[in-house]
C-alpha cells in the first residue's frame, strides 16, 4: 500500500508546484513590471527583473487621485461589510435558534437570493437607485452591495452556527440569560470563523466590484479603485508599468486582510465537513 501511495505524492505534489507556478507567475509579472522604468519596459526581457528597479511608476499613480480611489473604495468596503455581518449574525441566530416553519421559510427566502444574477437585476436596481435620489453617491454603492451578499453570508454562517450544541444555549438560558447576552457572549465567539470567512469573501467582492461602480456612479469624487484602473488602462496607454503599479496597490489591503484572517478562514470553509 505504502509503494502505491509514493508515485501518487509525487504525481499531486508536482501538480500541485505547477499549479502554484501557473498561479504565481502573473503576480510575480505585475511586480518586477511596476518597478521597471517606460522606457525599460520595451527592451528587457519581461520576465527577468530589472537592473534599476525605480519607484517612478508609483509615484505617477500618487499624482493622479490614488489616495481618493482609495479611500471611497475602503468606505464603500468597510461600511458594506459592517452592516453585512451585523444583519446577517442576528437573521442566522434568529433561524437556528427558532427552528420552526417560519425559520425555515424564512432561510428559504433568503436563499432564493443565490439564485438571481446580478447582472439580469442590474436594470431595477439602477431605477431604484435613481428614484431614491442616490445615484452617484457612496450611499448608492453601499446599499445594492449590502443586499445582494446577505444570501450567501447567511448560508455561511447558519451552516456554521448549527453546529453549537444545544445544551449551551439551554444553560444560559437557564442561567437568566436573554437573546442578546446569548448571541454576544456564546454564539459570536463560536461563530468568529464564519464571520472571518464571509467578512473576507464579502470585502474581496466589494472591493473588487465593478458593475455597481459603472452604473451607479458618473463623476470622478466617487470613482473607486476598479473604476479608477480602468480609467489608468486609457490615461495611461502606453505606460504599462503605471497600470501595473496601480493594480499592485490596489491588491494590497485585500491580500493583507487574507493574511490576517485565513486560520479563522479554513475553519470556517470546512465547517461540517467532518461530519
Amino acid at each position: 500500500m505504502s509503494a502505491r501511495s509514493t508515485p501518487a505524492r509525487f504525481v499531486s505534489g508536482g501538480l500541485g508546484w505547477i499549479w502554484l507556478v501557473i498561479t504565481m507567475l502573473p503576480i510575480y509579472y505585475i511586480v518586477i513590471t511596476s518597478l521597471r522604468s517606460q522606457s525599460s519596459f520595451y527592451i528587457e526581457n519581461p520576465l527577468v527583473p530589472t537592473k534599476k528597479p525605480t519607484v517612478a511608476a508609483y509615484i505617477e499613480v500618487f499624482r493622479n487621485d490614488f489616495w481618493m480611489y482609495f479611500l471611497n473604495t475602503a468606505i464603500v468596503t468597510v461600511a458594506s461589510v459592517v452592516v453585512i455581518l451585523l444583519v446577517c449574525v442576528m437573521v442566522s441566530y434568529y433561524i437556528v435558534r427558532q427552528g420552526n416553519a417560519w425559520s425555515t421559510r424564512v432561510y428559504k427566502l433568503v436563499l432564493l437570493g443565490l439564485g438571481i444574477p446580478l447582472q439580469a437585476v442590474i436594470v431595477p436596481v439602477y431605477y431604484l437607485v435613481v428614484q431614491l435620489g442616490l445615484y452617484d453617491t457612496l450611499l448608492g454603492l453601499i446599499l445594492p452591495s449590502i443586499a445582494f451578499a446577505i444570501p450567501i453570508t447567511v448560508m455561511i454562517i447558519v451552516n456554521f452556527m448549527r453546529d453549537i450544541p444545544a445544551e449551551l444555549f439551554d444553560s444560559m438560558a437557564v442561567d437568566g440569560a436573554k437573546e442578546w447576552t446569548i448571541l454576544r457572549r456564546l454564539v459570536v465567539p463560536l461563530t468568529m470563523p464564519a464571520i472571518t470567512t464571509a467578512g473576507v469573501y464579502e470585502a474581496l467582492q466589494v472591493w473588487n466590484g465593478f458593475l455597481f461602480p459603472l452604473i451607479l456612479t458618473q463623476s470622478g469624487r466617487v470613482r473607486v479603485l476598479t473604476l479608477s484602473l480602468w480609467n489608468y488602462q486609457g490615461q495611461y496607454t502606453s505606460n504599462i508599468p503605471a497600470i501595473l503599479a496601480a493594480v499592485t496597490l490596489s491588491a494590497l489591503p485585500v491580500l493583507g486582510a487574507y493574511i490576517v484572517g485565513r486560520r479563522q478562514m479554513v475553519a470556517g470553509l470546512t465547517a461540517g465537513f467532518g461530519k
